[in-house]
């Protein structure tokens, strides 16, 4: 079903881009429960911030890139 189409050097990069975006979508829920940023468009950045990042940590874990998937090409 998916196919290893990464190398390690490519998980690597999946992984750390994959924490690094649940870590912002947790401090974009911080500001925003605090009332820095609007609620509405704040938790919307949140959930796209959360959800990028778990699929990035899904292709990681998968060696899997949807983007090779769709015959691009990437540099890692």
């Amino acid at each position: 079903m998916l196919e290893c189409n990464i190398d390690a050097r490519g998980q690597a990069a999946r992984l750390i881009a994959g924490i690094g975006a649940l870590s912002f979508g947790l401090v974009l829920a911080i500001f925003t429960m605090f009332g820095v940023l609007p609620s509405t468009i704040g938790w919307i950045v949140v959930a796209g911030s959360v959800f990028g990042g778990a699929f990035a940590i899904f292709e990681a874990r998968a060696g899997w890139c949807v983007v090779r998937a769709m015959g691009f090409k990437t540099r890692l």
